[in-house]
């Protein structure tokens, strides 16, 4: 498609396929939200590796698509009114791919409010927060001898842990019995939080088995299974 061969992020990340949506994105637990929902939906795409160990994030062709420089980003050549659409943020890269697909959202309007509630839940609460205990438990922060910005991550990380323990409690998904882009939000950080972060210990994981529970359904999803190692990290 020409429009798109015409991006700057082309010239990096060539495009085979441009007919179909174009990510570029990296396994992280924000990344892993858009390819899973992809996986989910079936639309067609196509994964470019942002690789942050080569600082691809900060060169000017992803910059041209996301002055942020965070993944994930996307392209759909064939957007709103047939044009061309760049996304960042992968919140609102959630609620498009619901739109353009007429999946993994709720039909009625509070129902969508709803679950967009919830996206926002994640956004705002569960991803810096989680993230913070994740960088003053296993990265750098983990060598501060003061514990109290730690503990203070740790202490709200089990406020929003029991946050959502309420709420999935006789419930499937997030929105009761159908799954959505609220689930795949979510739950990706809450596997990042007691796996990679190793903070299960720290924020009493024993406490939480609805969120556990949910947690390990999500996981058993094949398309899940699949989202979570797409764009494929370097060997």
């Amino acid at each position: 498609m020409n429009d798109l061969a015409k991006h700057p992020v082309s010239r990096k990340w060539p495009a085979q396929h441009p007919d179909r949506i174009q990510l570029y994105s990296l396994p992280t637990p924000n990344g892993v939200k858009v390819s899973i929902a992809l996986e989910e939906t079936g639309l067609p795409y196509e994964p470019h590796l942002v690789r942050f160990d080569a600082n691809d994030q900060m060169s000017p062709e992803f910059l041209a698509l996301n002055p942020n420089n965070k993944i994930p980003a996307i392209i759909d050549p064939q957007g709103p009114g047939g044009k061309p659409l760049a996304l960042f943020e992968s919140g609102a890269i959630l609620v498009y791919l619901a739109a353009k697909s007429g999946q993994l959202m709720p039909k009625d309007d509070a129902g969508r409010y709803e679950c967009l509630q919830w996206v926002m839940f994640q956004m705002g609460g569960i991803g810096p927060m989680f993230g913070q205990l994740g960088f003053f438990h296993k990265f750098a922060g983990k060598d501060y001898e003061d514990k109290r910005p730690r503990d203070r991550y740790v202490a709200e990380s089990k406020r929003l842990l029991a946050v959502l323990e309420l709420h999935l409690a006789g419930k499937a998904w997030m929105m009761g019995d159908d799954y959505s882009i609220a689930d795949i939000a979510i739950f990706p950080w809450v596997r990042n939080l007691v796996g990679f972060y190793g903070a299960a210990d720290l924020v009493g994981w024993q406490d939480f088995p609805q969120t556990k529970r949910v947690l390990e359904a999500f996981l058993a999803r094949p398309a899940v299974e699949r989202g979570l190692n797409i764009p494929k990290r370097p060997s």
